[in-house]
């Protein structure tokens, strides 16, 4: 984000303006076993800044595409709140939060899945703009779908053609224009280059940047490859198995992370010089506790090699430590 970015989204203490907050967040789903869930998310506090991308990151199933979901209320929350605009949106019925949900817009993993095989690139985009009424009329519409597709890099001439008519990265443009086409504030992006070849995720990730300048969005971006993050974010939540272990700058955390999991996952990192590749590098072990059942204390205490009887009795607060956001007992020692 640019100095002139981060100038224009500061309210009027001077502070980054807060468009999106969670506050102890937790998103269970039933097993259809009796007394028996899984806890995708778990008591998640975490702020979204106008203008941001905020990154959020970890492994395979720890939760990251439940929580972007969750909030903009594409998934029901079980617990705790959501505030946009310093609204609690989980409050709101549909009625009410129907307004708020043009302001919200996600782009998808699968850019194939996503789009629907039966509708053209036309309809495909023009979809919310007729669903909110944007346009007067099919004219209008049409020139507004034109827009879109030179705005995301799409050939207009293709305009009446279908999703299977397209490779992937062009699919993945045609799913950003439909999400922007609404003029949205908050685009949660979920993995939006991982199914894509490497040579055209570069050509995407330029794109969106643009698109954030263009139209001033703020990004929750959801992924694993800590290269993409690095050239993506401005900062980078780190989550384990629900819950968030580190929130800080992307200099901070890819420079000296504090949390020892956000340590193992840089570590994770491959390295281009074959002689550097298993230099100093940790190896995580232990068992990966069950979303089912959390055990108690930290639950990153099963893998981690600092662990102490604290860690497996008491659940680390989130704190501010050094400028960032930590949940773990030894930040504490920094602290002091």
């Amino acid at each position: 984000m640019t100095d002139a970015a981060i100038k224009n989204t500061k309210s009027e203490n001077g502070k980054p303006e807060i468009l999106l907050q969670a506050e102890n967040l937790s998103k269970e789903f039933d097993t259809g076993k009796k007394d028996s869930k899984i806890h995708a998310v778990s008591n998640v506090d975490l702020e979204i800044r106008r203008g941001e991308t905020l990154a959020l990151v970890g492994e395979s199933g720890c939760g990251k595409s439940t929580l972007g979901r969750t909030l903009i209320k594409m998934l029901p929350a079980t617990g705790g709140r959501v505030l946009f605009h310093g609204e609690d949106i989980t409050a709101m019925s549909e009625k009410e939060f129907r307004p708020l949900r043009r302001k919200m817009q996600m782009i998808f993993q699968d850019p194939y899945a996503s789009l629907d095989p039966r509708m053209t690139v036309r309809n495909i985009i023009a979809e919310p703009l007729v669903t909110y009424h944007v346009c007067a009329n099919k004219k209008e519409t049409t020139a507004r779908v034109l827009e879109l597709m030179q705005a995301v890099g799409v050939p207009t001439e293709f305009l009446d053609r279908y999703p299977h008519q397209f490779s992937g990265g062009q699919r993945q443009r045609i799913g950003i224009a439909r999400a922007i086409a609404l003029n949205p504030e908050l685009i949660v992006c979920d993995e939006p280059v991982s199914a894509l070849d490497v040579s055209v995720q570069s050509q995407v990730l330029n794109l969106l940047k643009d698109l954030q300048q263009q139209y001033s969005l703020t990004y929750l971006f959801i992924g694993h490859d800590l290269s993409v993050i690095n050239f993506i974010a401005d900062r980078v939540c780190v989550m384990f198995l629900g819950s968030v272990c580190e929130i800080a700058s992307k200099e901070d955390i890819y420079a000296k992370p504090m949390h020892p999991y956000t340590s193992f996952l840089l570590d994770a990192i491959p390295q281009a010089d074959p002689h550097l590749r298993n230099e100093h590098r940790q190896v995580l072990t232990g068992e990966v506790p069950s979303p089912v059942h959390l055990p108690e204390g930290c639950f990153f205490h099963t893998r981690c090699p600092y662990a102490t009887d604290r860690c497996r009795k008491e659940r680390p607060a989130l704190r501010v430590v050094k400028g960032r956001q930590v949940a773990c007992h030894r930040a504490e020692e920094l602290e002091l």
